[in-house]
């Protein structure tokens, strides 16, 4: 069969929709293009099974709505498949009627977080054909591909399934699945596959060149994206969607060392690659770690590539953290989110305030670049306490624990603890189920102050870094032209990150040159009340 694997455009003026392998959507004003790993091991796997499969990024490859439908039009596959976020799944569903009327023989398919934890939703407010549950959707539809295709009438479909049963191009066995009204339910959600089974990605197929430049992560280029498990071991925090819905607990599986480290020489021997960032929601520890790393030693590949990923804080000891530099890990993403320990509880984040100092010094002694998470907007957290997430943050960097940070505001997203928390205490500004707001353009939750103060404490966030200290350091530590390029890329970011959270921000981003200068007048004019 031939089958699409997309993301459409979404014409809008907030910015670039974050919705490929990002665990919340945000709109970047900057554009900002990560890797969809679990889309390209689909695109990967359904190809060696014998499918035709087309790669219809419409987003990274910066299409226009109208040239991204043209594509499909001459493409023509029999199956499309897009994934979703709350924020944009109305947008879809809205495609997805246009797209059956011009072809009503396409077989339309959703995936992603929010089809997962609520997938009888799209099949009742739109005409989508299936809903795959899980985040192992790249095993699933290379059986569900197989099922579809095959002339054995007894093909089996696999879990998590849904489909309406009036469908002709299937014949569904009698003995599998149930009925939920008009819709059939393969099973429960299969996460049981073995990732080591996986091919490598093609990195030609999936048009890797698309997101090794324009991102951040990446400060030798290009860059590209691996990913060593689904997702995070930790799997708890209440803010987070994936680990509630397409990685719940329980479901955590890794790739073996060795299958990983083959992967990446696979990368630096046919593409080049300079810098590969892991971005599994927290990358294996222990002796895994410790074997991947000896294996980039042994190997010589340390000299060749450069290895980044996301930790915990309190995951790794000092001898863990030297053989990582050795073995040329650079940037380390933490989620610190928050400076009082009270929300770190509530967030199940495991994790003491005295703990995050810690991990930020062993990494640096090791050479690392750490990188921190924060949010603001919990709606527990008073103005001081959120002003103590501003403080400790400052204090990291004037310790020089921290090279680069991300702040955003707190989004309790469909199908997540603190969702169900905000719906069941009245806690919610927006109705629950106007999912437009939830991204992070603005507060969703009611907090015990004035929430327009959270634009200017998101903001706030962005620049207490800037101190001549931080500058000078910085300035001192410029070693090469890669150097160079990615401070000229951060400071980019930073100006469209001010953007991201700034009330009127609609209005500047129209004019890309008006972005750079109100960014540069709200980062100086922070500067100047400090």
């Amino acid at each position: 069969m031939k089958v699409a694997i997309a993301y459409p455009p979404i014409e809008t003026n907030k910015g670039v929709p974050l919705l490929s392998q990002n665990r919340q959507f945000q709109y970047f004003n900057t554009p900002t293009y990560i890797y969809p790993m679990v889309p390209a091991y689909a695109a990967s796997l359904a190809q060696k099974r014998g499918h035709e499969v087309i790669w219809m990024d419409g987003i990274a490859s910066e299409q226009t709505y109208a040239q991204w439908l043209e594509q499909l039009d001459q493409e023509s596959p029999d199956v499309l498949v897009i994934e979703s976020k709350a924020p944009v799944i109305r947008k879809h569903w809205e495609i997805i009627k246009e797209v059956k009327q011009k072809h009503p023989k396409m077989i339309t398919i959703l995936v992603g977080d929010h089809v997962t934890y609520d997938p009888k939703e799209s099949m009742e407010n739109s005409v989508v054909d299936m809903i795959i549950r899980g985040g192992d959707f790249d095993f699933v539809l290379a059986d569900l591909l197989d099922a579809i295709s095959s002339q054995n009438k007894e093909a089996k479909i696999p879990g998590g399934v849904w489909l309406r049963k009036d469908k002709s191009f299937l014949e569904i066995p009698k003995e599998q699945g149930n009925y939920d009204g008009e819709f059939w339910i393969s099973g429960p959600m299969e996460m049981h596959h073995n990732l080591d089974s996986l091919p490598f990605i093609d990195r030609d197929l999936t048009q890797w060149k698309l997101y090794a430049y324009e991102n951040g992560n990446f400060k030798y280029k290009p860059g590209t994206y691996v990913y060593s498990g689904r997702d995070c071991w930790w799997g708890k925090c209440t803010f987070c969607i994936w680990n509630h819905s397409l990685f719940p607990q329980g479901t955590y599986r890794h790739f073996s060392p060795h299958r990983l480290f083959d992967e990446v020489k696979h990368l630096v021997d046919n593409y080049r690659v300079r810098e590969i960032f892991d971005d599994a929601g927290t990358m294996f520890v222990g002796e895994d770690l410790k074997t991947f790393c000896r294996l980039l030693i042994d190997s010589g590949y340390n000299k060749k590539v450069v290895y980044s990923c996301n930790m915990r804080l309190k995951a790794l000891d000092q001898e863990t953290y030297d053989l990582m530099g050795d073995a040329n890990f650079r940037y380390i993403l933490y989620g610190f989110e928050s400076g009082n320990q009270e929300t770190l509880d509530r967030i199940d984040k495991g994790l003491q305030v005295e703990e995050i100092e810690q991990g930020l010094r062993m990494a640096k002694n090791a050479g690392l670049e750490p990188h921190i998470t924060i949010m603001v907007g919990y709606p527990w957290e008073t103005e001081e306490m959120a002003r103590n997430t501003i403080n400790l943050a400052k204090e990291m960097f004037k310790k020089g624990l921290v090279d680069t940070m991300q702040a955003t505001i707190t989004v309790p997203y469909p199908g997540t603890p603190l969702y169900k928390e905000c719906v069941e205490k009245d806690l919610l500004l927006v109705d629950p189920k106007d999912y437009e707001k939830f991204d992070m353009r603005g507060p969703v939750m009611k907090v015990p102050f004035d929430e327009s103060k959270l634009h200017d404490l998101t903001q706030e966030l962005y620049t207490v870094f800037m101190t001549p200290k931080f500058i000078l350091r910085k300035v001192m530590s410029i070693r090469s032209w890669d150097d160079i390029a990615f401070f000229i890329m951060a400071g980019r970011k930073l100006m469209g990150h001010l953007l991201d959270f700034d009330r009127s921000q609609e209005e500047a981003v129209k004019d890309h040159a008006g972005l750079w200068k109100k960014g540069l007048r709200k980062l100086m004019g922070k500067k100047q009340k400090a």
